[in-house]
């Protein structure tokens, strides 16, 4: 199964997610930025990016990116992650919300948030939730 994880990240918190996940799942590691594959190759793909501004997903980079691909999403395993400092996770749940419309089927029905920096055992979640992105 080919699997990406694809993630922007402002403090390192994200990135550290990213990380776990793409290790439970065997997956290709990129930034948003990296990224110049086409998401219709992928058969699951995790997508991490953090709460900005007011609940809204990184707007430089990550929110074209997203708008661009959510028409590919449809029939894929889809995981979502992120970190938070403030708020109550609503980012995640349009986020989530978004996805599901685009026909994605969520891993886990719902995204992975953290609020600051991932504890160990967040980290251990994430893997978990890599590995059940691909099946394992």
């Amino acid at each position: 199964m080919k699997t990406a994880v694809i993630y922007w990240s402002g403090t390192g918190n994200t990135e550290a997610m990213a990380k776990a996940v793409a290790e439970g799942a065997g997956a290709e590691l990129f930034t948003v930025s990296e990224f110049s594959g086409n998401v219709a190759d992928y058969d699951a793909i995790a997508f991490g990016c953090p709460a900005m501004g007011a609940e809204v997903l990184e707007e430089d980079e990550f929110e074209p990116f997203f708008t661009g691909i959510e028409g590919a999403l449809s029939g894929k395993k889809v995981l979502l992650f992120g970190s938070y400092g403030w708020g109550d996770g609503e980012w995640m749940r349009n986020w989530e919300e978004r996805t599901k419309a685009a026909g994605a089927a969520l891993v886990g029905d719902a995204g992975y948030i953290v609020n600051e920096a991932p504890s160990d055992d967040d980290l251990a979640k994430l893997k978990a939730l890599g590995a059940a992105l691909v099946g394992e």
